[in-house]
């Protein structure tokens, strides 16, 4: 699984096309969710805020997006990108770090952004400080070994508006992303 030109495999059953997120069921993938033109998914009160790779740039998702059917329920709240252990993670966009410290054994950072969303990322050793204001592609931690995607290394990017309303983090993005179902082995 390759990526480029802005292009992503994931095995979860998600399509971002033309500025429109299309996420349903596949043979191995959670419920449908929701079809939400990308300028709804990133603006709220018409702030605007502009979203880029936490990894610095265009990496493999290994993982994709899948929505639980309930708020309580099981899901994959998040997306999970290739990178290698010790890798810096940046802010996905300008914000303030709500939280930066260790939850159930793994280090995690936390960051309000003045559209009303929060991005999450772990497994990370953070560098920055709960209050501290960040720029977008300002390093916040460093990868910090296997952990989500134990044994390989990965990000797990998360994002959400509100505690309970999970949104994919790739919609986010400002470019284009293709994501192309890949079928499992």
């Amino acid at each position: 699984m390759g990526i480029g030109s802005g292009v992503a495999a994931v095995g979860a059953g998600v399509v971002l096309v033309g500025g429109l997120v299309l996420a349903g069921q596949s043979s191995s993938s959670g419920p449908a969710t929701e079809v939400l033109p990308r300028a709804e998914v990133g603006a709220e009160a018409g702030r605007r805020v502009v979203y880029g790779w936490p990894s610095g740039g265009v990496v493999e998702v290994v993982r994709g997006f899948v929505a639980p059917p309930e708020v309580w329920a099981a899901g994959h709240r998040g997306v999970d990108l290739a990178m290698a252990d010790g890798s810096p993670v940046r802010a996905a966009a300008d914000g303030v770090v709500a939280f930066a410290g260790m939850v159930a054994g793994r280090g995690v950072v936390s960051i309000d952004h003045a559209d009303g969303v929060r991005t999450t990322y772990e497994p990370v050793t953070p560098v920055v400080r709960r209050g501290t204001s960040v720029t977008g592609g300002e390093v916040i931690g460093r990868l910090s070994g296997p952990g989500h995607c134990d044994p390989a290394t990965c990000l797990h990017w998360g994002a959400r508006r509100g505690s309970d309303h999970y949104l994919d983090p790739l919609t986010l993005l400002e470019e284009e992303v293709v994501i192309r179902l890949l079928p499992h082995h």
